[in-house]
């Protein structure tokens, strides 16, 4: 693979349901390990992981309707708390990468994470995205709706959704 350009895959990655911040959902570690095992193995130099989180903001703006806001000063702290959060996820799938030799890139971005998620892939390209699905069945996605069927359908780049393990699926297999 020398002098060949690396294979830049992107994934999709969002914060655990049910443990929040900084921990990484169940389906975004599946994906992740996935690819490890099956796409990158032992070729570690010829492929870049491509991180992108995207942070969904309230439908009001507002992430804790229980707290106080008093000061201008409140909502820096407010808007800070939320990157650092964001980084923090980041920092799981970093630090995994550079353990293994693998070169890799994570950022965050803000909005609906379908249209940003396809949005990012016809911005850097990449060669291939991986996400991760709950595996919701049918009912379930009218409610909830997938990311992972959305970019199937409208990222301009090949698609591979990765289901959790029946093993890793919690009570409520909306939650992640």
């Amino acid at each position: 693979m020398e002098g060949a350009e690396a294979t830049r895959i992107m994934m999709g990655v969002n914060e655990s349901t049910i443990k929040g911040y900084p921990h990484a959902s169940i389906s975004s570690r599946g994906a992740f390990d996935w690819t490890l095992q099956k796409i990158v193995r032992s070729n570690t130099s010829g492929f870049k992981l491509l991180f992108l989180h995207v942070q969904v903001p309230d439908e009001d703006g507002f992430d804790d309707m229980d707290s106080l806001y008093a000061s201008p000063e409140d909502f820096k702290n407010m808007k800070h708390r939320n990157r650092t959060r964001g980084l923090h996820l980041l920092e799981y799938f970093v630090n995994r990468c550079h353990e293994i030799g693998v070169a890799c890139e994570a950022w965050i971005k803000k909005g609906d994470p379908k249209e940003v998620i396809c949005h990012e892939v016809k911005r850097v390209q990449p060669d291939l995205l991986v996400v991760g699905s709950r595996g919701l069945g049918p009912f379930q996605r009218v409610f909830v709706g997938t990311v992972s069927e959305f970019c199937q359908k409208h990222a301009e780049c090949p698609v591979i959704s990765i289901k959790r393990r029946a093993d890793e699926t919690p009570q409520d297999p909306v939650d992640d």
